[in-house]
């Protein structure tokens, strides 16, 4: 680094001398936070904007024996992500309702115990016995064979850890009896923290000490996805709900965690036709109520983009209005250049942090990474970026997408020239 552009990095609640910037709303399809729609299930053109798409994956499709994999479906779903500028978030599963063809071939030629059974809606479910040595070491095996081949890698915005329990979603209801154990638990969260130092993994529950079904993740390096959003996130009056998203976040005290690991989920699938519409069905919870209680970044959702659901202009401009406040807004809202330096004032008027910290480049005479981190702006905590820089000419700042041809990060302000936003 030149010795005219010298950076710095504190944190401060305003600036004396600084002169505002002017704020508009970043765009709905920012990186890594909004609705994301099923990979198979929206056309190509932009019913709605968003910047991921999601998949699942079986792990029978990805690993054909003892250290033997193929990755070729995986890579074709990533690959037509990024060729639509989008990151892919994607998940494993071993048991799917009406499929019986998931889990590894290899396996069942070994003769691993498996037990077929109808859920609740009739479809058979062929669940393996997650307490097998065998099954637990694919298990493991295959965690990290997906570490070493993706974490990092830029093409993936987020993996929801999956592996256990019907959809991968860590529970058998109404068949407990088949799920897998607390110590096969946390196997299977050791293996992914230990795969995936880089690329951000959510599980589905949140669980303490005293769980009666989970394993004590408070302390883990997950975030958490909500797969019933909006139906069952905020507990009702006088209601049970123990089970609910945030009620089970609060029991285990994690109600901060957004803080530093993500938030995702799925919109339930029973309100999608309902969702941005002003009008309710069943048990469904206020949108904007559950996004402020879970600090969610992305929802999975089909209302928003599957030809099966009615869409206009009042309900697209509801949900670009509910959308925006998902996830991170970082408004730079005021810059000052005083004494052959840049202080940069930098607000999140989101709900919570961008989880990477992408680069953040500044051109003052030259092109450098700062080095400052997005992922420490906070909601309600404002930051103070500076650097020392020439006393004239032009100022920019760019956060690019390190995936090639993904959508940069941008910044809620007006003043974009060729993808840099001009300071000066």
């Amino acid at each position: 680094m030149s010795k005219s552009l010298k950076l710095l990095f504190f944190f401060a609640p305003y600036l004396l001398h600084a002169a505002p910037l002017r704020y508009q709303p970043a765009p709905l399809d920012n990186p890594l936070k909004g609705l994301v729609p099923y990979a198979s299930t929206w056309k190509k053109e932009e019913k709605f904007p968003h910047s991921m798409e999601f998949q699942y994956f079986a792990m029978g499709e990805l690993m054909k024996g003892w250290g033997q994999y193929d990755w070729r479906v995986l890579e074709g779903a990533l690959e037509k992500a990024k060729a639509g500028g989008r990151q892919l978030i994607f998940r494993i599963y071993l048991e799917y309702p009406g499929k019986d063809d998931v889990l590894p071939a290899f396996l069942l030629q070994e003769g691993i115990k498996v037990t077929r059974w109808a859920e609740e809606s009739g479809k058979q479910v062929v669940t393996p016995d997650y307490e097998s040595e065998m099954v637990r070491r694919a298990i493991l095996d295959f965690i990290g064979a997906l570490g070493k081949k993706y974490d990092g890698d830029p093409r993936v915005g987020f993996i929801t850890a999956g592996i256990l329990g019907l959809w991968g979603e860590w529970h058998n209801y109404p068949r407990e009896d088949l799920e897998a154990s607390k110590e096969v638990q946390l196997e299977v969260m050791q293996a992914f923290e230990k795969a995936f130092p880089k690329t951000r993994v959510l599980l589905r529950y949140p669980a303490g000490g005293n769980d009666g079904n989970y394993a004590d993740n408070r302390k883990a390096r997950f975030g958490y996805h909500d797969d019933s959003f909006a139906w069952a996130t905020v507990p009702r009056a006088g209601k049970g709900d123990e089970w609910f998203f945030v009620p089970k976040l609060k029991k285990a005290g994690l109600t901060e965690k957004w803080k530093e690991h993500p938030i995702g989920g799925e919109i339930r699938p029973e309100i999608w036709s309902k969702v941005f519409t002003g009008k309710r069905k069943g048990q469904q919870q206020d949108f904007r109520k559950c996004v402020n209680a879970t600090h969610v970044s992305w929802l999975m959702d089909s209302g928003m983009f599957s030809d099966g659901f009615p869409q206009n202009e009042e309900r697209r401009k509801r949900a670009s209005e509910e959308v925006s406040r998902m996830g991170y807004e970082l408004h730079l809202s005021a810059v000052e250049f005083r004494n052959g330096e840049v202080k940069i004032k930098v607000e999140n008027r989101g709900v919570a942090p961008f989880y990477y910290d992408w680069p953040v480049k500044l051109r003052a005479g030259e092109v450098v990474d700062t080095g400052w981190k997005l992922s420490k702006v906070l909601p309600g905590e404002p930051v103070v970026w500076r650097a020392k820089i020439p006393d004239d000419g032009e100022v920019a700042i760019q956060v690019p997408n390190p995936m090639e041809g993904g959508r940069d990060l941008k910044f809620a302000n007006q003043g974009y020239q060729d993808g840099w936003l001009q300071l000066r």
